[in-house]
């Protein structure tokens, strides 16, 4: 167990602790938000989102976005009127913090675990849990995910109700990204590991039950990371970029996380019917995430197409070495199951990230990409955006909305109560944005059949809310 503290870290000089990162402590309800604009009559639902926000000052390190306590941040709409509130997701480590009052464990990077004098048998020399990355609703159950561990279940107002192991059936947990099939209700899911096997794969059925449990992925044998993953009718797609776990050089003082751009990327197609693991390679990429695919025609050989942001190499924390710059775009891959190989092509090669369609369309063919993007008009840090795009895969083209002063997170995609699956223009997105002038917050509502246009609504939430990841819009009417 490592106790000692790394004199040069200091929290006071992490960018992605400061400015519009910042984390907040106080959680907050709002009955009735100020609201510039008109909220639709047709928007009723919660909009949450998730988020790295750490309940005390870091020790020993701090690594964006993989460090952090996870923080939801709601906001209820019904008859064009909106409420606000946040809350810390409260894992046992944070409770254990709350009782002394300051940090405990240390970033993953610094390896600091308290003992049991500090927290008790049962959590000393453990990681922290971190469910801070995503929230999904999934079968009642509204989840907060962690990179790659068991979810913590929270309640309708997001008060945290504890671990979520699927009733003992996926005992290491999952990731982040699972997808939900919009057509048979079954939310596939994957999950790494530092010890073999070092991937599997699962099937929660529509009722919430495991009906596949974890399934080793052949052909991993070492511990890789992998954060998000697609689904076709026929296939979970996992991007396997050559990003490996080195504890021994994170014992030493090392990076946790070793780029290894000379064993290439693989792309694994798994069957979801349960065949063989059918895989292609091609030179070394890193993508954050999947944008969507689907089946590009019927029968097992079909190609499958794979749109996803691609980045050089894999960044983690700050801004990268200007000796060797991160390039990235949207990216689509058409994958040949039969040959093993994929052909690339860039889409769009603006600066962008967390891509989102309307989540009716996953692992199917789509028109509507929609992306955080960045505008080059001002410095912003890795994970931070200043536009909207919205890519039009039918016509190669695509529309922006400059927000300006304001920084905007992640678009989340509200579609018109009882629309069909194919209107992808009928509804809204949905984000968050920080004004990085005054530190003021707001949700904005952005129409789907003009994005460029700007947002509709704008309301003002009262207290800044940080920069964070991903979040999902859950209507009412479900």
């Amino acid at each position: 167990m490592n106790t000692y503290l790394p004199p040069r870290f200091d929290p006071a000089r992490v960018p992605h602790l400061l400015g519009s990162f910042a984390p907040v402590s106080e959680e907050v309800d709002v009955a009735d938000l100020e609201v510039t604009g008109e909220l639709p009559d047709t928007l009723d639902g919660l909009y949450v989102r998730n988020g790295p926000n750490p309940r005390f000052t870091p020790i020993g390190s701090y690594l964006y976005p993989i460090d952090g306590d996870g923080m939801l941040h709601g906001v209820w709409i019904s008859g064009g009127r909106a409420r606000y509130r946040n809350r810390f997701v409260r894992t046992p480590a944070l409770l254990a913090e709350e009782r002394a009052g300051r940090a405990l464990w240390g970033g993953v990077e610094s390896m600091i675990m308290p003992d049991a004098d500090q927290v008790g048998p049962e959590l000393a020399g453990t990681f922290r849990d971190m469910p801070d990355i995503n929230v999904v609703r999934h079968a009642g159950r509204l989840l907060a995910l962690a990179e790659s561990a068991c979810p913590f279940r929270v309640d309708a107002e997001l008060a945290t109700l504890g671990r979520e192991g699927f009733g003992g059936a996926l005992p290491a947990g999952i990731t982040a990204h699972p997808k939900i099939d919009p057509v048979t209700g079954e939310m596939v899911v994957f999950c790494y590991g530092l010890e073999p096997p070092y991937l599997t794969w699962s099937v929660i059925d529509r009722h919430g039950a495991v009906s596949r449990g974890p399934t080793s992925v052949d052909g991993v044998d070492e511990p890789m990371m992998i954060h998000d993953m697609a689904l076709t009718g026929r296939y979970a797609v996992l991007v396997l970029a050559p990003a490996f776990f080195d504890l021994a050089a994170a014992m030493t003082g090392g990076s946790f996380l070793a780029w290894r751009p000379e064993r290439g990327t693989r792309v694994a197609l798994i069957p979801r019917d349960g065949g063989p693991v059918r895989w292609a390679a091609d030179e070394a990429f890193w993508t954050w995430h999947t944008v969507n695919a689907y089946d590009d025609g019927p029968g097992a050989d079909a190609p499958v197409v794979l749109d996803y942001v691609q980045w050089s190499r894999l960044t983690v924390g700050g801004p990268g070495e200007d000796t060797d710059p991160v390039s990235g775009g949207l990216v689509r891959a058409r994958i040949d199951p039969a040959a093993g190989s994929m052909v690339r092509t860039p889409l769009d090669d603006s600066r962008v990230e967390f891509p989102r369609v309307d989540d009716r369309r996953i692992g199917r063919r789509h028109r509507y990409v929609a992306l955080a993007t960045d505008t080059g008009r001002t410095d912003l840090l890795p994970g931070e955006y200043d536009a909207v795009r919205w890519y039009d895969n039918e016509t190669g083209t695509s529309r922006v909305w400059s927000a300006g002063n304001l920084s905007v997170g992640e678009p989340v995609f509200a579609p018109e109560p009882g629309s069909a699956p194919g209107s992808e223009e009928g509804g809204h997105w949905l984000t968050f944005a920080t004004d990085r002038t005054d530190g003021s917050s707001w949700f904005l509502v952005v129409p789907a059949e003009d994005p460029a246009s700007g947002p509709v609504a704008r309301a003002r939430i009262p207290v800044r809310v940080p920069l964070g990841l991903h979040g999902c819009w859950l209507p009412t009417e479900e």
